[in-house]
């Protein structure tokens, strides 16, 4: 199976992309097929061995559309990009000529309103208004057209029969005096300069919601220094291979992805994972392409280039989530696509109902017009996509990576959330918590006896006594005997001192009394520490505690997220002691302890059985089949590429605060959706109405098709202008 993404041109309304969606889907191998309206992309899967981009790049342009071919030189987007800002200036020269057309039309319509007279009236209509119907109108009669082919109908459909209307029977009343005496050329005109100024703004609109995604492209450096042949040679970041070594001075922007093999410099990731303070990088450290070199010069040998690195990544999930349909535009999609014929048969409807009560033609003709200029779709295609496209990129300058639209919809939901204690909640490392002397020893004599133990072992634990030494600049001697006993610690000889440093067991194993340290023990094991006895010639002289810490941020999420009325459960595969003394931190009160890794996915589900809406947030290899199983899989940035896969929300900063952050931007973004949907269905429910003529017996009012255009155009822009209010949210914490 194969995925591809393809821009399409042409496409007017929410009735075009479902056109070309039905029958994408219809072709044999299509797997999924769905075309967003907003971000004009069609997003296939299917299967090679049956059918090929050109047989679905051929169907599309068989419905009238044209699928926009990028070349391989360019960078992704850049077609596009091109074409859309190629359409921006078509519509605007096209607004330009029927603007500078409308205005001497709608002056020649009511002359008694500007003291004129002018020879000729009728003639001069006719030739100021058929350019306006004609060319700028071709669009619409063209979309009219096609729509025919698919036995479908869209707006052009409505336009395009409601302004000929008002053109052909104004022409027939120049050519046949006896059928009336008004012409309808004012209507058609100003009807069809509406429209087009709508979609220029529409259009002008579109290619602001998806800034965030430009902005990700604007931030590719152009080129690299590589050294080549032992010199430093500038060249094009295309040309840049895996294995390059690249220098990177002062100011500069990091070319692509590697790993630090020579200097120190603090870098900027801003732009990437949101984070305002600047990373120290040292030998050993990985770089992230586009973020920018701070103040040391650092040279650093390439690991990704190209479509793997992180930035391509972000933008390629981006650009996924944006694409892909929420369930919540489902709705949406199912009334687009009865609604044109709806609307036709009303205008029909409304006007015969008119004629037969005794009103004139021309009374039933501007029902007819009314009717179907100010039903348009537009509105309603694009209230889900438009906010989408806004909302899932400002989560990802929040470094928030939201991979799909029902992931965006989904978070909203979520009743509980399990979080993965060891690397997610907890640092993953196990740090010196407590240093408690029992004799006359300093704590700084105890953890050198410690360390001397350690120093050959390759256990975790000894791992952090070894780093605490060095941060307390304890010079370490090498032991003169060493020996590590599995499942007790360890015994070593330095000097005239026989070192024993390991649990109770290890004491009572060498006769040592403990039982006057056993509450002090106990009280650290109870916060879910593990506590080390060290013993110089068989007389225990100190305690040393050593635990894997909190995550900075850890315990103000989990509190946030309490705030928020979400219940938060710790699961791990820890005893369950320890599981307890790391959630009485944080002030949870469910734990799943002692859960091994296949059994997570189990607990999961057990949740779920129970009623509940699950995110999982996890990041190592044993949480990916949980964050599968869960509603909603969070996988931290830092976290192994299995989780990264699995999960469908990325926090590219590790920082738990995220999760707060991803569930608040769902709750506004399906809140602004919600009031799309509600103004394009509210607007169609009550145009169409008053359009048909229904206040008329009351008040004598009947709706003007020109102000039905007008309206039409304004409820399209305030859909997305409503939408792009979302760039002001910011997050809480």
């Amino acid at each position: 199976m194969k995925k591809k993404s393809m821009p399409v041109s042409g496409m007017h309304c929410a009735s075009c992309a479902l056109n070309i969606e039905s029958a994408i889907k219809k072709m044999e191998g299509v797997s999924s097929a769905n075309v967003n309206f907003a971000t004009e992309k069609l997003n296939v899967e299917f299967d090679e061995n049956i059918t090929g981009e050109e047989k679905i790049k051929k169907s599309v342009e068989r419905l009238g559309y044209k699928v926009i071919e990028e070349e391989v030189s360019e960078e992704p987007s850049d077609r596009e990009k091109e074409v859309r800002e190629k359409e921006i200036k078509r519509l605007k020269h096209l607004l330009f000529l029927s603007l500078i057309l409308s205005i001497p039309v709608f002056i020649l319509s009511f002359p008694e309103w500007f003291f004129i007279e002018v020879p000729y009236q009728e003639i001069a209509l006719l030739v100021l208004a058929t350019p306006i119907q004609f060319l700028v109108g071709y669009r619409f009669y063209k979309g009219a057209l096609l729509s025919l082919k698919t036995k479908s109908a869209n707006m052009d459909t409505l336009i395009a029969v409601g302004t000929s209307a008002a053109y052909f029977y104004s022409l027939a009343i120049i050519l046949l005096p006896s059928l009336g005496n008004y012409l309808y050329f004012d209507t058609s005109s100003i009807i069809i300069t509406f429209i087009v100024l709508g979609k220029w703004l529409e259009a002008v609109s579109k290619g602001k919601a998806s800034e965030a995604v430009k902005k990700l492209m604007g931030l590719k450096p152009k080129t690299a220094i590589v050294i080549r042949d032992g010199k430093e040679t500038e060249i094009p970041i295309d040309d840049v291979v895996v294995g390059d070594v690249i220098v990177v001075k002062p100011g500069e922007k990091i070319p692509v992805d590697g790993e630090v093999v020579e200097g120190f410099s603090s870098v900027d990731e801003s732009m990437i994972t949101g984070e305002s303070i600047p990373v120290e990088k040292k030998k050993g450290d990985t770089v992230i392409g586009a973020t920018i070199n701070k103040h040391g010069s650092f040279k650093f040998r390439t690991t990704k280039v190209g479509k793997d690195t992180v930035l391509n990544q972000i933008i390629e999930l981006v650009e996924e989530a944006q694409g892909s349909k929420a369930p919540i535009q489902r709705l949406a999609d199912r009334v687009s696509s009865y609604f044109v014929p709806s609307v036709i048969l009303i205008a029909v409807v409304s006007s015969l109902l008119w004629y037969f009560v005794g009103q004139t033609f021309a009374f039933s003709l501007t029902v007819f017009i009314s009717v179907l200029i100010i039903a348009c779709p537009c509105a309603l295609g694009l209230a889900t996509p438009t906010a989408i496209i806004v909302g899932t990129g400002k989560a990802a300058e929040n470094g928030i990576l939201i991979k799909s639209s029902e992931a965006l919809e989904n978070v909203n939901k979520i009743t509980t959330v399990v979080f993965d204690k060891t690397g997610t909640l907890t640092k993953g490392k196990p740090q010196v918590t407590d240093i408690i002397p029992t004799d006359d020893l300093s704590d700084k004599e105890i953890l050198k006896y410690a360390a001397i133990a350690e120093k050959k072992s390759e256990h975790p634990l000894a791992e952090a006594i070894i780093k605490k030494s060095e941060e307390e600049n304890i010079e370490i001697p090498e032991p003169e005997s060493f020996e590590a006993l599995l499942g007790f610690g360890i015994a070593a000889k330095h000097g005239n001192r026989a070192i024993l440093f390991g649990n109770r067991n290890l004491m009572k194993k060498n006769g040592i009394d403990v039982e006057k340290f056993e509450e002090r023990v106990f009280g650290l094991e109870n916060e879910g520490k593990t506590v080390m006895m060290l013993a110089l010639n068989e007389e225990v002289v100190g305690l040393v505690a050593v635990a894997d810490t909190l995550k900075e941020f850890s315990k103000e999420a989990v509190l946030k997220l309490q705030e928020m009325g979400k219940e938060v459960v710790v699961i791990t595969g820890d005893n369950k002691r320890t599981a307890e003394a790391v959630a009485k931190q944080l002030g949870v009160d469910q734990t799943l302890a002692e859960v091994l890794p296949q059994d997570k996915e189990k607990e999961i589900e057990k949740l779920q059985k129970a009623g509940k809406f699950v995110a999982m947030v996890g990041d190592g290899i044993n949480d990916a089949p949980a964050l599968a199983r869960a509603d909603v899989g969070i996988a931290l940035g830092a976290g192994t590429d299995v989780a990264l896969e699995t999960g469908q929300i990325v926090l590219i900063k590790d920082d738990l605060r995220d999760v707060v952050t991803a569930i608040d931007l769902s709750k506004y973004t399906i809140k602004k959706i919600k009031q799309n949907l509600f103004w394009a269905f509210a607007y169609n429910s009550v145009g169409i109405p008053i359009a048909a003529g229904i206040l008329y017996p009351f008040t004598g009012f009947l709706l003007n098709p020109m102000i039905g255009a007008a309206a039409m155009a304004l409820s399209s822009v305030s859909v997305v202008s409503n939408s792009l209010l979302m760039k002001r949210y910011r997050k809480r914490l």
